[in-house]
């Protein structure tokens, strides 16, 4: 057949031009190509050739710039212009199917005009993005071309009597619309922009982010297509495969969604609600309506792209039951088109009864479907991130200028403001991500039944009404399942509250053997964990068995009803298998509601929460109503909160600075006669915590200014009190606080406001950065300053020790440091700033005498004083008042007296008096406290243990990260190739965990349950199709039902009901073996674990930190009980959906496998270089949290020195990275999501468009059963749904097994040789009676892999004998100790005790029966009772007798409940001596024959210690003592002397004969003793 343009009929009427050639039809179509030729002559060498001669006007970073007016019309026209197109090009081939010859004018013309379309559009873009204008005159002569030859065609129509039953006459209708707006939008672009036809085009300057090359996230700047299919994202995604992503990587955020835009954005709305007189509304309806003004416009966008997306859903069905129909038609004939113009013209029944244009439609439909879905979750979660950010940075600014009474009485406490920045805001962001549902989902459920019931009548309602009964049953669930979640939480904080101590006190557990005692108490806790456990995965296991049950039931229900209501039982193919899709669509809504219900009530209760915050009292501030000011108090009314009881009624609000007047109502001296040399002047000042009684009263004190003030006064008497009054953070009840400036030009408002203080608390307040930003905070670091600050607060020996020096990042709180070294960096920052005035509160508390009086001297007295800073101290330290140049005596709240040290001895002689024996008292502790190992050095002793083990944690992790560090370009591709698999190893360790039985069962359970769903729905195409033939055979003989041919559903259905049921029961097994597989799992990991641990070595302890191994108990551990089953469920059902909708797919047309090999390559790029982004974003989300979290907690710890130093600008300034940071990760990884999501539903829509095309042509020429056709479609469907899921959750799960992978990596560690070779029963019962120690030779060391500590130890200590061990720091004392406890390696040489080796017992026995006292205290939170004594074994009196020995006997008496008195966690509520004295104690109730004293004196003051050395040795008389001293006098009546020095005995002999030879080590240390 040969091809003519006009078609070689023989009748050839197309030729035929006698009524003029524009009568003729083939000629207006031929016309029409005329414009889509020039256009592609033209534009393609400009495309091609000319456009690297281009060079933009305007240089900048991304190429992303749109800045042509009209541009989304633009695309938005070009897009509809397309799919009429694509209409226009098959209607033509339809119509052209009823011609004799081939007519390519029918459909050529619309060909040529789809390429033009797509050039146009190219051509554009190139355009705009390189800023070239004039050359849009083509597309300018491009729209008139194509708009006049369609309006002539479309004319010529009308004239002939076409109408609107011929579907052409639309399209080109339609068509000329569009070409006519594409050429107003082009003609607009002319007028806005001048580029032609005007001298002076207009200038544009592209958009700030733009020219900033950080902001990479480019969503609002590019393109609608790219927009809408996440184009831009490609090279971020695919570049994560060569370097990991980090916060370089993502850059900034563009400036419309900072956390600072945002907070302005919210803050104007709030703004917006005040009432007239300025107050503020209260209450969470004020925050909704915020809310709702700041952030509902994206929202409603929203929620129209959620409707347009589910309204499109249904066409799926539709066009199966069209697809199916049309092919089960008994004879394809319809009426021959009309002929017109000498060509044919269809109507548009004709064109939608044809299948191919159906898939076409199901295809484009799908498409626009998907493309809406995910622009609506995008819009809605940016939407929630944006708003988080703000709530976040409201929440921050309000902790600004919190009151502290709020936080130290209990008002809110540092936990409940985290939970509100951590959880709450979170819930509101989550409440904002499924909004749009709550629209949503009823317009689905009422559109989803309508279209039921016309599909199959009243039976459809019956089926929908079997879906919404069960609706509250899954809201029931899902309530439960919230109650089960918080249970599981109170158990395993609980548990990790056990396993804390648990590993902070293991070095005491090995030393005592008693370790399987705590560890039974977490096995406990942890079986009360496991069994709300059980509940949760009960719970959980229904939630997941109601997911696939319900539309299997409710399929069940409505085809029984129908067969049994219908009278002809018309079950078609078409009928059924499109309401099986609608079943689907219909169910969804359904499981979400259950979540969405549950999230809008969280979201309920946190802004209630908020509300409660936002309303909480302040530091007086400009809006607030209570910050009502006294016209009299001149200071710092921004910063006083009154109580409204004495707010002077004659001047309600403060109206502006300058007009403020003074009234001279209780202070008649005007402010000019304030002393020139006063600094601070708190007159008749009385101020409170809370609105209760005054802590400070009748306050009259003047501050001079550059001197030296302190303030002294027993403890409790109110003197932090006064300092944090004069900083305004009390509640002023009356009096005045006036801050004088020095400058003499002080403007009249200097003198109202303070400057910056530099403020040192009495509990010292650190960062969690360096030690060297921890002092310099945030001013610039000038180094020679800088020195001569550590100096004198003595750090340098700190800093030497650090491994970094002073970059070493100090933990949170300061957690590596000792209270000591805390104080001092505390001060050191005060000492570092340049601020006039200085506040120390108590500084030297912590610290010991040679520290306080060396800071006093270098850092007080010649530092500050140097620089004329007017410095106030508040101290105890009495010997120190002769150096204060002016001296405030404080009692009981109240002023004493003031004045210098002269004026007091005159004024208050007998307190003078008292003040002197004190400091005589405080003189004499001076000199007996020892100079060589004091305090300090013990301190940093601790911290040199502390930081040894860090680092070498810090190598291990580092070794583990990369362990071969050989060649880099080598390593980098390797480490990125383990990024891009998935980690196997450790999904196997968590199965096998599972152990064979059950993972069989799940196996099998999984497999069979999915075979039965194939098997239902093939069953449901095997009935439908033969009744198709019944009704054909009916039809034949000329009967009215198909009953009548002997056709009978009844057999079918029973068949259909039975696999209905059994499907149900498997989806139970199912659902049920998965959670029991996870909860089996969880059992097995956690025992293993903590056994693991508790055995485990005490180097494991020392070189991990013990966050690391805490975060296998916590986070790890909850990810493997709570969502590695839900994850793998979800994996697996929908990775078995795919494989059976594909196999089924294929078994409908094998040749639909041949076709989805590309596919599949495609998906498996896809999901392979989306994983490892996906992983990197979401540790960059967790990670970026962190920071953001201490942020916050920091800030309300550190809140009175904040705002002391005046520093709120700049920590709300950090508050603001933080967050960007987080929220740019967060965008990013949800523009990941939907950038895989879009690929996934357009790879689905594919599959759907091959499996259509495919199964109708099998069916029109193989004569394949349309019921098969149904199924095929409807299983494609169903891919396109679950592909997603799949990936998405492979990601996730790949995350999740990183838990198992790091709990893995601690299982594997050695544990210690608990077995001896004599067994329990051999060792003697009381051994060791008598207590002889013989060491032998003896060589230890804490690793195999590190130096020997003790080299060739060789001694005999005699039964009964008192032996003090001293030596250097390092010299290797308590490594003696330790190797009596088998704690460290002993590769050499043995020690005996009473004839035993002690490597011969099992490790058990052999610790348990020694005692001894560690230098750090450690208690157990518990009763006294339990700390004494945990193994239960002693009586009271023994428990009395120990206390009474420990000269603690008086203070239990005075507990409530004596030996069953509470300690807290850490022994809290004891102070150091108390807690070492405890542990004394606990030594003594063991009445072992030998006791080691490791520095155990350390914390406790000279008095007790003297007592204590007397009552071991008459409580101890008959036992071996062996004490490590640190004060050398404490061992001077020892009856031996071992002298260490790096890890070899100098001397061992009696005391008196050491210190008579005149060169021993021994006498050189007790000399510099005294």
């Amino acid at each position: 057949m040969s091809l003519a343009f006009c078609g070689n009929d023989n009748n050839s009427a197309a030729y035929n031009v006698d009524a003029g050639v524009l009568n003729n039809g083939c000629f207006l179509d031929a016309l029409t190509v005329v414009p889509h030729v020039f256009l592609l002559f033209i534009t393609f060498p400009i495309l091609f050739i000319g456009w690297g001669s281009q060079s933009s006007k305007v240089h900048i970073h991304h190429s992303t710039w749109l800045h042509f007016p009209g541009h989304n019309l633009r695309w938005i026209l070009t897009f509809i212009l397309l799919f009429i197109i694509v209409c226009e090009i098959a209607e033509g081939i339809v119509s052209d199917g009823f011609n004799q010859s081939v007519h390519l004018h029918l459909y050529m013309p619309s060909c040529l005009a789809f390429m033009a379309a797509i050039t146009s559009i190219i051509y554009y873009h190139n355009i705009e993005t390189s800023n070239f204008p004039k050359l849009l005159i083509t597309l300018l002569i491009y729209w008139v071309l194509a708009f006049v030859s369609k309006t002539i065609k479309f004319a010529k129509y009308t004239e002939h009597g076409i109408g609107l039953r011929q579907l052409r006459f639309g399209i080109t209708g339609l068509l000329t619309l569009l070409y006519g707006l594409l050429l107003a939008v082009e003609i607009n672009v002319i007028l806005r922009r001048r580029y032609m036809c005007f001298a002076h085009p207009t200038e544009v300057k592209p958009p700030e982010d733009l020219q900033d090359l950080g902001v990479r996230f480019l969503q609002p700047f590019v393109n609608l297509l790219s927009k809408s299919t996440y184009w831009w994202m490609n090279t971020f995604i695919t570049t994560a495969h060569r370097r990991p992503i980090d916060l370089k990587v993502i850059g900034k955020l563009p400036i419309a969604m900072r956390a600072l835009t945002n907070y302005l954005k919210l803050r104007e709305a709030f703004e917006a609600q005040k009432r007239p007189q300025g107050t503020q509304p209260q209450g969470p309806k004020w925050i909704w309506t915020a809310l709702r003004q700041a952030f509902g416009k994206p929202l409603l966008l929203s929620i129209t792209y959620r409707f347009m997306a589910d309204l499109l859903g249904f066409a799926g069905p539709l066009c199966i039951s069209g697809i199916v129909h049309h092919l089960s038609k008994e004879n394809h004939t319809i009426q021959p088109p009309v002929k017109h113009l000498g060509i044919y013209f269809i109507s548009s029944q004709e064109f939608l009864a044809n299948a191919y244009v159906l898939a076409v439609l199901l295809f484009s439909a799908l498409l626009l479907q998907r493309t809406f879905l995910q622009a609506s979750y995008y819009v809605a979660i940016e939407t929630g991130i944006n708003l988080r950010g703000a709530i976040q940075t409201k929440i921050f600014n309000k902790i600004m200028r919190l009151c502290t009474s709020n936080m130290s009485m209990g008002g809110m406490t540092v936990g409940q403001i985290c939970n509100l920045v951590a959880i709450d805001t979170n819930q509101l962001m989550w409440f904002f991500f499924l909004c749009p549902n709550l629209f949503a989902m009823p317009v689905q459920i009422i559109v989803g039944i309508i279209l039921l019931y016309y599909l199959l009548g009243i039976s459809a309602l019956i089926g929908a009404t079997v879906i919404t009964l069960l609706a509250p049953v899954q809201y029931f669930v899902a309530t439960k399942l919230s109650d089960a979640q918080k249970s599981t939480l109170e158990y395993s904080s609980e548990r990790l509250k056990k396993t804390n101590e648990l590993l902070r006190g293991i070095k005491l557990l090995k030393l005592y053997a008693w370790e399987h005692i705590f560890c039974s108490s977490v096995e406990e806790t942890r079986g009360k964990e496991l069994t709300s456990l059980q509940t949760f995965a009960l719970y959980t296991s229904i939630s997941i068995f109601m997911n696939t049950a319900i539309p299997i039931a409710a399929v069940l229900v409505t085809f029984v009803a129908h067969v049994h209501l219908s009278d002809d039982g018309d079950l078609s193919p078409a009928v059924a298998f499109a309401s099986l899709s609608l079943f689907h669509i219909l169910v969804t809504p359904l499981f979400l509601l259950s979540s969405v219900v549950r999230s809008t009530v969280k979201a309920l209760v946190s802004v209630q929460k908020l509300s409660e915050f936002f309303s909480c009292d302040e530091i007086g501030d400009e809006q607030e109503p209570r910050a009502t000011v006294l016209p009299n108090s001149s200071n710092h009314n921004k910063y006083q909160a009154l109580p409204l009881k004495v707010v002077n009624r004659k001047r309600p609000i403060r109206d502006d600075w300058n007009s403020f007047t003074f009234q001279s109502e209780q202070e008649d001296e005007p402010l000019a006669v304030l002393d020139e040399d006063i600094c601070i002047k708190i007159t008749n000042g009385y101020f409170s915590w809370t609105d209760g009684t005054p802590t400070l009263s009748n306050v009259n004190i003047k501050i001079p200014f550059g001197q030296l003030t302190m303030i002294v006064g027993q403890v409790g008497c109110g003197k932090s009190s006064l300092l944090l009054a004069a900083l305004g953070e009390m509640q002023k009840i009356s009096g005045t606080v006036i801050w004088n400036s020095p400058t003499d030009a002080a403007a009249e408002w200097d003198i109202r406001k303070r400057g910056a203080v530099a403020y040192a608390s009495q509990k010292p307040w650190l960062l969690n950065t360096t030690l060297a930003e921890n002092i310099t905070f945030e001013m610039p670091l000038i180094k020679q300053r800088y020195r001569a600050v550590i100096e004198a607060c003595s750090l340098e020996p700190d800093i030497d020790i650090l491994p970094q020096g002073d970059q070493t990042e100090i933990g949170e709180r300061g957690i590596i440091l000792s209270g000591g070294q805390r104080q001092r960096i505390g001060v050191a920052r005060a000492l570092y700033q340049t601020t006039n005035v200085v506040f120390l509160d108590d500084p030297f508390s912590a610290l010991d005498i040679h520290l306080s009086d060396h800071l006093m001297q270098e850092g007080i007295l010649k530092l500050l004083r140097e620089e004329k800073r007017t410095v106030v101290l508040v101290t105890h330290k009495l010997q120190y008042l002769p150096h204060a140049d002016w001296i405030i005596a404080m009692k009981d709240g109240s002023i004493q007296t003031e004045g210098t040290l002269k004026d007091i001895q005159n004024s208050q002689p007998e307190l003078f008096e008292q003040w002197k024996t004190l400091m005589h008292r405080q003189d004499k502790e001076f000199e007996k406290e020892t100079v060589d190992e004091n305090m300090t050095v013990l301190e940093r002793k601790n911290l040199r243990r502390a930081m040894y083990s860090r680092e070498a944690l810090k190598t291990e992790v580092e070794e583990e990260e990369q362990s071969v560090e050989s060649d880099e370009e080598d390593n980098l591709s390797r480490v990125m190739r383990l990024r891009a698999t998935i980690p196997w190893r450790s999904c196997g360790t968590y199965l096998s965990s599972a152990g064979l039985l059950l993972l069989l069962l799940l196996l099998l359970s999984q497999l069979l349950k999915h075979s039965l769903l194939v098997a239902i729905d093939y069953w449901l195409a095997h009935w439908t199709s033969k009744v198709i033939t019944a009704k054909i055979d009916a039809a034949a003989h000329n009967c009215s039902l198909v009953q009548d041919v002997g056709f009978s559903h009844s057999s079918y259905l029973l068949v259909f009901s039975l696999l209905c049921f059994l499907g149900i029961v498997l989806c139970l097994a199912t659902s049920v073996a998965v959670e029991w597989t996870g909860l089996r799992v969880a059992k097995e990991l956690h025992h293993n674990l903590l056994n693991n641990i508790i055995l485990a070595p005490m180097r494991l302890f020392e070189t991990t930190p013990l966050a690391s191994i805490l975060n296998r108990f916590s986070s790890d551990t909850n990810t493997i009980d709570q969502h590695i089953p839900a994850t793998l469920e979800c994996l697996s059902r929908s990775t078995l959906l795919c494989v059976s909708a594909l196999g089924v797919i294929s078994y409908v047309t094998p040749f639909f496998l041949i076709i989805v090999i590309p596919l599949a390559i495609t998906c498996y790029f896809i999901q392979k270089y989306f994983r490892v982004a996906s992983k990197d974003l979401q540790q960059l989300e967790d990670s970026t949290q962190l920071p953001l979290l201490s942020h916050f907690s920091e800030t309300v710890e550190g809140l009175t020195t904040i705002r002391a130093f005046r520093y709120e600008p700049r920590f709300r300034q950090r508050l603001l990275e933080f967050t960007d940071a987080n929220n740019m990760a967060s965008l990013f990884l949800t523009a990941a999501n939907r950038w895989l999501e879009v690929r996934m539903e357009y790879i689905g829509a594919c599959i759907v468009l091959i499996a259509a095309v495919a199964s109708i042509t099998n069916s029109l020429y193989n004569h394949l059963s349309t019921g098969l056709v149904g199924l095929g479609l409807t299983y494609a469907l169903m891919v396109s749904n679950y592909l997603n899921w799949m990936v998405r959750n492979l990601a996730d799960m790949e995350v999740q097994l990183g838990a198992v992978k790091k709990i893995k990596a601690l299982l594997k560690t050695e544990p210690e040789n608990y077995e001896g070779l004599l067994s329990v029963s051999q060792v003697p019962e009381g051994w060791p009676q008598r207590g002889e120690i013989q060491i032998q030779n003896l060589s230890v060391r804490y690793d195999s892999t590190l130096k020997p500590v003790l080299k060739h130890v060789n001694a005999h200590i005699s039964p009964g004998q008192k032996v003090g061990i001293c030596g250097r720091t390092g010299s290797g004392k308590s490594s003696f100790s330790l190797a009596f406890f088998r704690m460290v390696d002993t590769f050499e040489g043995r020690i005996i005790i009473d004839d035993i080796d002690i490597a011969k017992l099992p490790l058990q026995t052999l610790r348990s029966r020694f005692s001894i006292i560690l230098q750090d205290p450690f208690l157990f939170s518990g009763t006294i009772r339990f700390n004494l004594d945990p193994e239960m074994k002693a009586t009271d009196s023994m428990l009395w007798e120990a206390l009474e020995i420990a000269q603690l006997k008086p203070v239990v008496k005075t507990l409530p409940g004596g030996l069953d008195a509470i300690i807290a966690e850490g022994g809290e509520n004891f102070s150091q001596g108390q807690r070492q004295l405890f542990c004394l104690a606990r030594a003594f109730v063991r009445k072992s024959s030998i006791l080691i004293m490791d520095e155990a004196t350390a914390s406790i003051d000279m008095a007790t210690e003297s007592i204590l050395q007397k009552v071991v040795m008459t409580a101890f008389a008959d036992r071996t003592v062996v004490t490590i001293a640190h004060r050398v006098h404490t061992i001077l009546n020892a009856d031996l002397v071992i002298v260490m020095k790096r890890g070899v005995i100098l001397e061992f002999e009696k005391p008196e004969v050491l210190l008579n030879q005149e060169d021993s080590v021994f006498a050189s240390f007790v000399r510099a003793d005294k």
